[in-house]
């Protein structure tokens, strides 16, 4: 057996913890992959005689190629990640037709069943909050909560001091952690129903079923990140804001109810990708009053998010 046959048997032990690692920190079946396949190339480029638990050299690595990854996916100029309501989702598609990935609604539909499967396995609700994490923040809790790494070897794929390392994995547990306010069981049981009868009708495209459940005032803004021109837009009125949620059938179908800050609200978050967010107010009289299309991706990170369960 030559050393590169021996370094690629020692790699395939260890790919399946790799690629766990890196799904964990990137939420994407396919662009852990490509981590893992950086890893192995990184590896057979190495000198690794001196290398004495290779499994820990090999999560070392992987961690920093995925955080490299994530952080090139912060800093690039980010494509329109969705539909806002004033423009069908088909629109959304169309307009990212070409690029890099498929649009939003093609992601809902079209989740690879092995994705679907992994998120599932990891927890969508996981992914979801791990999404709104920085990269530091998300490698730091990965690393160590996920996969019990000590802060001295975190820090050092960081860059950064044990003392950093852990600061960064507390501040990451308190927002995966993140839950509503004491006292509120009553508000939040009416939010749900409310959101709930607003995502339905949604995902229905039933007209008069949303008007039902709309405030005759209420508004909805986008921010510039959720629509396709790339402008803010913001909608006024019953006719105008039922008509947008309406033609959004296709994302609202893959859309799911969360506690956003502490409020019911509705993610649409394909394989734990966190796209879309909907932040709502919900009056005491059980109207939606306003809506707030998230989709920037600095807002997203400072959400905090906790999927609730389907019922």
């Amino acid at each position: 057996m030559t050393d590169t046959d021996w370094l690629a048997a020692a790699f395939e032990q260890h790919r399946d913890h790799l690629r766990a690692v890196a799904y964990r920190m990137l939420g994407s079946l396919t662009d852990a992959e490509d981590a893992v396949q950086d890893t192995w190339l990184r590896l057979a480029g190495a000198d690794t005689s001196d290398v004495e638990n290779l499994g820990g050299w090999l999560t070392t690595v992987v961690a920093r190629v995925s955080l490299n990854m994530l952080r090139t996916r912060r800093y690039r100029q980010e494509e329109p990640v969705g539909d806002s309501w004033p423009v069908p989702a088909e629109a959304a598609a169309r307009a990212r037709a070409g690029g890099e990935g498929p649009g939003v609604a093609a992601a809902v539909l079209e989740v690879p069943e092995d994705e679907a499967v992994l998120a599932d396995s990891v927890g969508l609700a996981l992914l979801v909050v791990l999404d709104t994490l920085t990269p530091a923040e998300r490698l730091a809790f990965v690393l160590h909560d996920m996969f019990a790494m000590p802060f001295g070897e975190v820090g050092a794929v960081l860059g950064r001091s044990p003392a950093a390392a852990r600061q960064l994995a507390s501040r990451a547990r308190r927002r995966v952690s993140g839950a509503p306010g004491p006292g509120r069981p009553a508000d939040l049981a009416r939010q749900r129903q409310v959101a709930a009868a607003f995502l339905a009708a949604a995902r229905s495209g039933d007209f008069s079923a949303l008007v039902a459940v709309l405030d005759a005032d209420v508004t909805a803004r986008a921010d510039g990140a959720a629509v396709p021109s790339g402008r803010p837009v913001v909608l006024r009125g019953l006719q105008k804001v039922a008509r947008g949620a309406a033609g959004a059938s296709a994302l609202a179908a893959g859309s799911r109810l969360a506690l956003v800050n502490g409020s019911v609200g509705i993610v649409l978050a394909p394989a734990g990708r966190l796209r879309v967010v909907l932040a709502l107010t919900v009056t005491a009289a059980g109207k939606v009053s306003a809506i707030d299309v998230i989709a920037d991706p600095e807002r997203l990170r400072r959400l905090r998010l906790s999927l609730l369960p389907e019922e």
